[in-house]
């Protein structure tokens, strides 16, 4: 019986022995190991590729996500009402939580933003365990998946952010150049969450448990990222360092900035200082969550891209 370590020569059609073990002949040949893992900036070029795929798949989830409801694509406005018309009433109207100056455009827009991260990162951790029969049928790059799922909440966010500016200037909010903060604002949280959510994909892949676990651990970090209360205002008498930490929190980096940016009026020094929330380099904070989130998320799930779809 022959060992793994001896070579074993392999014949060609008709008979004709080629005195090659598998490995020379691959060698000789350009053959590669089916489904192995590319290089990272291969990998890169190969996703680039498929991003009108993405954009595609986006969309058609999209549109898919209401067309079994009688409303359909209304519920896409609706559902960010409701919810911020729920937050209002617990935390606006039982807790008498008021006090902040324009209440109602200040929490819908912590809502709304919050949101974002929070779908993104429980739709990325399913997209792999969830779609396996898409994964197991075409070969592409399987970080299509999660960041075409984080693409989906940004179109959401888009419709909602139509509604917010309405809520805005309903509340008599003026437009300004500050507004168009907003953008790179988005640009920045759209990498955090892709990031984020590439990272939560592998680990879901591999502990499909944990999806049952992440809407406590979402919900826990809503709460303690001033989505319905300002944190200047709650956390002005912890120690240092607590302060710090809440502060620096990525969600309420991107929450304050961009409600910053939307109604910096309310973050007058000598009318509203106890809701000064805005660390002093709060841009520094979301370039740097973003990004940095964005590259660790990426080469984490590329490391496992040939286990995907196996098993």
């Amino acid at each position: 019986m022959s060992t793994v370590s001896e070579p074993v020569n392999l014949s060609l059609p008709g008979g004709v022995d080629t005195g090659l073990t598998p490995k020379q002949l691959a060698d000789k040949y350009g053959l590669t190991v089916s489904g192995a893992r590319p290089g990272l900036f291969a990998y890169t070029k190969q996703l680039w590729g498929r991003r009108h795929f993405i954009m595609a798949f986006a969309t058609a989830r999209l549109v898919a996500q209401y067309t079994t409801a009688k409303m359909g694509q209304v519920w896409q406005v609706v559902t960010p009402l409701l919810n911020c018309a729920v937050f209002y009433l617990v935390f606006g109207v039982m807790l008498k939580n008021r006090d902040i100056p324009e209440y109602i455009p200040w929490l819908c827009t912590g809502v709304f933003i919050f949101q974002f991260s929070q779908s993104a990162i429980q739709s990325g951790t399913g997209a792999i365990s969830y779609n396996l029969g898409l994964i197991r049928a075409l070969h592409f790059p399987r970080a299509c998946v999660p960041i075409a799922f984080t693409v989906i909440q940004l179109q959401q966010l888009l419709i909602s952010m139509v509604v917010l500016i309405a809520i805005l200037l309903g509340f008599q909010i003026p437009v300004g150049p500050t507004w168009l903060l907003v953008i790179p604002a988005l640009l920045f949280q759209s990498l955090f969450n892709t990031g984020l959510a590439l990272i939560m994909a592998r680990i879901g892949a591999k502990t499909s448990d944990v999806s049952q676990l992440m809407p406590f651990i979402l919900r826990t970090w809503m709460y303690v990222s001033g989505v319905m209360y300002s944190i200047a205002g709650s956390v002005h008498t912890w120690n240092p360092v607590a302060q710090f930490i809440m502060r620096v929190n990525p969600a309420s980096v991107y929450m304050e900035l961009i409600r910053h940016s939307l109604m910096p009026q309310i973050y007058d020094k000598h009318k509203y200082a106890k809701y000064q929330v805005l660390p002093p380099h709060i841009w520094a904070l979301a370039i740097g969550w973003g990004v940095v989130m964005f590259v660790i998320g990426y080469v984490f799930f590329w490391k496992a891209e040939e286990e995907y779809g196996r098993g």
